[in-house]
């Protein structure tokens, strides 16, 4: 298991976009009004507009894992509270994400 997506939400698309890709050195894998991604060293960075559709107010790693459900159920079970429930997010890949028992937002990425 290890952290290879971390998701940034952005106020502003286009600014952000320009500073993530003389950052990365890398232009754009992914590249569309409401997401830009690179693939940069085996590590995906996304930039997300207004925190998307889950209202993210900080940044959000992933922890990439084998078995989204089992992970959830761990997690939970050791006192986490699940924030977003898996779901499918694009073909045979799912995400989900818990809270930490401070309010930290934690993701998982399962590939299928």
């Amino acid at each position: 298991m290890e952290i290879k997506t971390v998701l940034h939400p952005v106020s502003d698309l286009e600014a952000a976009k320009r500073v993530y890709t003389a950052l990365l050195g890398a232009e754009p894998t992914a590249d569309s009004a409401y997401y830009v991604g690179y693939d940069v060293g085996g590590q995906h960075i996304g930039l997300v507009p207004s925190g998307g559709p889950q209202g993210m107010t900080s940044p959000v790693a992933y922890w990439h894992v084998t078995d989204i459900e089992a992970k959830l159920a761990e997690v939970t079970a050791a006192g986490g509270a699940v924030k977003e429930a898996a779901h499918e997010v694009g073909p045979g890949r799912q995400v989900a994400t818990v809270t930490d028992p401070d309010g930290n937002v934690l993701g998982l990425l399962q590939d299928k």
